[in-house]
């Protein structure tokens, strides 16, 4: 089996990538997690709400996130919901960091990628 094109069949869409990104260095809520999404590329890019809720919720129902237990500081707003990864998640976020920098360091053999880019 080619290990390259079994690595370029993705099985995680790229906004779960982003959200997973997006938690992995902590717990936020909805328009926190667009605000990083953003902040990585630019505000075009950024899911609308409506998609970063269903995804949100999809993305509950695999194990992949979950809200936290308690809220990260009393004096927050308790409408707004919170998020953090789960074991599970931070595993599936590595497997697919993993995979796509391989990916990376193909393009890269094949010179396809601009000088000075990571």
């Amino acid at each position: 089996m080619n290990y390259i094109m079994e690595l370029s069949m993705p099985d995680m869409t790229p906004l779960t990538y982003q959200i997973l990104l997006a938690l992995a260095d902590g717990v936020r809520h909805g328009y926190g997690i667009i605000k990083e999404i953003e902040g990585r590329a630019d505000a075009a890019s950024a899911p609308s709400t409506g998609a970063l809720y269903l995804a949100l919720q999809r993305m509950q129902g695999e194990g992949l996130i979950e809200e936290p237990k308690s809220r990260p500081t009393a004096a927050d707003d308790a409408r707004r919901r919170y998020y953090q990864l789960t074991k599970k998640g931070r595993e599936r976020a590595m497997e697919e960091s993993t995979r796509l920098a391989a990916l990376v360091a193909a393009a890269r053999e094949k010179n396809l990628l601009v000088e000075g880019a990571s």
